[in-house]
């Protein structure tokens, strides 16, 4: 982006397509994006993210990557100079904080002037460093009149810098992901077109991946119960009152199904928000697993069979992240370090997709 003004430190020079690019990661959270961009083979070299649990848990599985617990907007624009190699593509990834535009957002939101305009953060860096690449995700009430200025802002500054862009509203089941979850998704490159990554799951595909599939392996749990193999699989304590409710639940039921002296006076006099008590399906996908998605007051998150919430294992599980990987923090902030992160698998494909864009532009200029 010279034209802009901007310091770009990254020489013009073709890299090698058998280099794996470098990751930054923006608003990393606890690493969903970091997680699905390494699986498709890109090497993550540093990330940010001001949130300390985020921060702590990003850590734990990253140690391979620098990080910087700040916010973006303080963060001096040479933090990532010293990380620079020469013939090596560099991706930018940034998933800023959703609230403000989501449609579950809280009441307070629309007075948060300086979250709204986060993704605007990012601007000054892709000046300086020059990405070849940039994957974006948020929800999609970014691009919609609550965020239109942000959005529109964002994608001028990219085409002004010669950047192509990609980006539309997807349907995460069609990547793999268990769970009924729409996101705004972007691809950039300063290469040619790229193209989001066609959907593997779904019509033409293969069949929508379901709770069972994810969560079925696991061992039973009580509610308050921790397994003793995976501390990560942990539930929830429920009080006597909604214990009795959760028993009251079939699988895929909710309230309607509880006899009348186990309802709630709000339930009395409304007859919405009936996911809140309820419980999944084994053999369907998962609702959109929020920050609280572990406590069944709040959705649809009841075990399918088991009488309790779901654990937070099996949220991340839900959110595709790998078994192995490991949560820092009580389980309300590991469960809300899940419900903010970018699913791992959707992540993947993006990374999949930008790997090989990259690669494929990178020969043809080399003939």
């Amino acid at each position: 982006m010279r034209d802009e003004g901007g310091l770009s430190v990254i020489p013009e020079v073709s890299a090698s397509p058998s280099v794996p690019p470098i990751v930054i990661d923006f608003f990393s959270g606890c690493g969903g994006t970091s997680a699905g961009l390494r699986r498709a083979g890109l090497r993550i070299v540093a990330a940010v993210d001001f949130d300390p649990a985020a921060s702590a848990t990003y850590r734990a599985n990253f140690p391979e990557a620098e990080f910087h617990e700040i916010d973006v907007r303080k963060l001096p624009l040479n933090s990532f100079d010293h990380l620079m190699e020469a013939d090596t593509p560099i991706v930018f990834s940034a998933c800023a904080p959703c609230q403000p535009y989501s449609s579950m957002r809280p009441r307070d939101s629309r007075q948060r002037p300086r979250e709204r305009s986060l993704l605007l953060s990012l601007l000054p860096f892709v000046d300086r460093l020059w990405p070849d690449s940039i994957v974006v995700e948020n929800v999609p009430g970014l691009q919609k009149v609550s965020g239109a200025s942000t959005w529109n802002r964002f994608l001028r500054h990219l085409e002004r810098g010669g950047y192509s862009i990609r980006w539309d509203v997807v349907d995460c089941r069609n990547y793999g992901v268990p769970q009924r979850r729409r996101r705004l998704v972007l691809l950039a490159s300063r290469h040619g077109g790229v193209d989001l990554p066609a959907a593997t799951h779904g019509v033409g595909g293969r069949p929508y991946s379901t709770v069972r599939d994810w969560i079925g392996h696991l061992p039973p749990l009580d509610a308050g119960e921790t397994c003793a193999e995976d501390p990560i699989h942990r539930a929830g304590r429920l009080g006597e009152q909604n214990l009795r409710r959760i028993m009251a639940t079939p699988e895929g039921g909710s309230r309607s199904d509880w006899p009348a002296e186990l309802w709630l006076e709000c339930h009395k006099r409304a007859k919405g928000h009936q996911d809140s008590y309820g419980r999944m399906r084994f053999d369907e996908s998962a609702p959109v697993l929020t920050t609280k998605c572990t406590d069944i007051t709040n959705g649809r998150y009841g075990h399918p069979s088991q009488n309790r919430g779901l654990s937070v294992r099996e949220a991340a599980l839900l959110q595709t992240f790998p078994q192995d990987f490991t949560f820092i923090g009580g389980l309300r902030s590991m469960t809300k370090q899940i419900g903010n992160a970018v699913p791992v698998l959707v992540a993947e494909a993006m990374g999949r997709q930008v790997a090989q864009h990259l690669q494929t532009e990178r020969a043809a200029r080399n003939g």
